[in-house]
């Protein structure tokens, strides 16, 4: 009789404690209109310096592109990245490179030459974004270079692509995407 009072106590706790842990304090939160994770917060400086959140781009979709300026595949879709950039879309283009991280130069060598870069061919539509040291490029996975991440408008990473991607294949995408 005394085992089946114990086994009856321990079932009990062991109840308990389920039961709480299925009441945790989850905070309420809007549905996820896709399917995946949520990116993580960042705080980037653009080439003049200036603190760009990923929280004020809260309810756009978002078309980030990494590139390296040693990338020549990167490099040969400048031109036609920088074209959807000034394109009325119903998403953000942002590129985003990491000085010191995978062979990238210093920030103010890559800035430097940027700019130069921009004056004689790109224009300038693009928002280069600077993740000092890969932090973020870590957390996301980025393996090389040029990789695309797909951002719904409920920040959630839809879809990551190793490789170029033009901007017909990324106009089509977004249509698929909340």
């Amino acid at each position: 009789m005394m085992i089946n009072r114990k086994w009856a106590v321990i079932i009990l706790a062991l109840f308990s404690v389920l039961l709480l842990a299925a009441c945790g304090n989850k905070p309420v939160s809007q549905t996820a209109l896709n399917k995946g994770q949520v990116v993580p917060m960042f705080e980037l400086k653009d080439l003049d310096g200036k603190q760009v959140a990923m929280a004020s781009l809260a309810g756009k979709k978002v078309y980030v592109k990494y590139w390296a300026s040693w990338c020549p595949v990167c490099l040969s879709g400048i031109d036609e990245l920088n074209t959807l950039a000034g394109q009325n879309n119903d998403f953000k283009v942002i590129t985003i490179v990491s000085p010191n991280f995978k062979g990238e130069q210093s920030t103010d060598d890559f800035t430097q030459w940027f700019k130069g870069l921009q004056s004689e061919q790109t224009g300038n539509n693009l928002t280069v974004l600077l993740d000092e040291g890969g932090k973020y490029a870590q957390k996301l996975g980025i393996r090389g270079y040029p990789t695309s991440l797909y951002i719904g408008s409920d920040g959630v990473l839809v879809k990551t692509t190793p490789g170029h991607n033009s901007n017909d294949i990324i106009i089509n995408t977004f249509k698929e995407i909340s």
